[in-house]
């Protein structure tokens, strides 16, 4: 028996089972172990022997298939009224609007990915049954929706091995999506937009697209990630952009205002996304010092009675004196974080800072040099 991908446990078991019973007359022989699964096969064994060869494993499997079509019935209603008839040879291209149906369900994103959490786990115990072959490729159909709305519709975040490695994933890379999840991008005519501030040509793209939950889904990754990787150290537009994205998406799932109005308005803050940008270059400060301007700008009083190049010059004189005054653990050091305090402050001072709202001057750049200590001490 060769084994070429991860197994373990009951799915390792009863991958060996189905040799025995496909090849009857065959004595025991050899296992070419190609991946390093020795140690899962002892395992495996081991839960195998103690249960004397017969009761839980047999069990598990009838079970599992069981649950397993009890979740495929919940997955096939949640596509109803979509039509996937095709998803044998027309599976990518039905990709968008399979999406696109289930965007616009009620928590339909969330119900679909924990009902294929649920087939992922029951096919594994169930998999090498002949009765479980006739589900494999419209199994593959939803895995390979589920892994275009977590790629596309998600924040990136790391998968476990054992993620990287389940049976779905190998169901997506041997049934009828052999490339894995093509990229929807292309799937809905659009040029994959470059790493940077998204064009205007794009976002018009975007906008008229025919499956428009799916641009509403779009979009917000696509935000979101703009947002981590241009403002992550910026605490205050991070905040502004979150908290915008958050209640347009809000009122888009209360149904509160129409899907090509949350698109307009997603749309609306690309763009301002952008003119912030655009601004900020025209500063004349460097990526840290914006951060600390854009904190001290946030009291109105304070732009008008020192104007802008004072501001900018206390932004300047604050950002120098906090990174000099950092250290790598001044996050859980209260002498030092009073110390910092009490630094902005004289600077606030020495600047005639309008008192109103000092305080929350003094918390804004203390967050922002929070987010800023960790390249300040590389």
């Amino acid at each position: 028996m060769y084994i070429d991908k991860p197994m373990k446990g009951h799915n390792l078991m009863q991958a060996i089972a189905r040799v025995n019973r496909v090849f009857k007359d065959k004595p025991g022989g050899l296992v070419v172990d190609y991946i390093s699964i020795a140690n899962e096969l002892k395992h495996a064994l081991k839960t195998y022997t103690d249960s004397k060869g017969k009761g839980a494993p047999t069990l598990d499997t009838r079970e599992a298939f069981a649950i397993l079509l009890e979740k495929m019935d919940i997955a096939r209603g949640l596509l109803h009224g979509f039509d996937y008839s095709a998803y044998e040879t027309n599976a990518l291209l039905l990709l968008p609007g399979a999406m696109n149906h289930i965007l616009g369900l009620d928590d339909g994103k969330k119900r679909f990915l924990d009902v294929m959490a649920a087939i992922g786990k029951a096919f594994t115990l169930s998999g090498t049954m002949d009765e479980a072959e006739v589900l494999k490729k419209e199994i593959a159909f939803f895995a390979a929706i589920k892994g275009a709305i977590t790629k596309y519709t998600t924040i990136d975040k790391k998968l476990t091995d054992e993620q990287k490695n389940s049976a779905l994933k190998q169901i997506i890379d041997n049934a009828i999506v052999a490339d894995g999840v093509s990229d929807i991008f292309n799937l809905v005519g659009l040029d994959k937009p470059n790493i940077g501030l998204l064009s205007p040509e794009f976002l018009e793209d975007v906008k008229n697209l025919p499956q428009k939950n799916l641009a509403v889904a779009l979009l917000e990754k696509l935000l979101r990630d703009e947002v981590k990787a241009r403002m992550k150290t910026d605490v205050v537009s991070e905040k502004k952009y979150s908290d915008r994205i958050m209640e347009t998406l809000r009122k888009y799932h209360n149904r509160a205002i129409e899907t090509a109005q949350v698109i307009e308005e997603l749309i609306n803050m690309a763009k301002e996304m952008a003119d912030d940008a655009e601004e900020a270059d025209k500063l004349g400060l460097n990526f840290d010092e914006i951060a600390f301007y854009r904190a001290l700008i946030q009291n109105e009083s304070a732009v008008k009675e020192l104007g802008d190049s004072n501001l900018k010059e206390l932004a300047k004189y604050v950002t120098e004196q906090l990174r000099k005054s950092t250290t790598v653990d001044w996050q859980v050091r209260d002498s030092v974080r009073a110390k910092l305090r009490n630094l902005v402050r004289r600077a606030l001072r020495r600047w005639k800072y309008p008192p109103d709202k000092a305080d929350e001057a003094i918390e804004l750049c203390l967050k922002q040099a929070e987010a800023l200590s960790e390249s300040w001490s590389v």
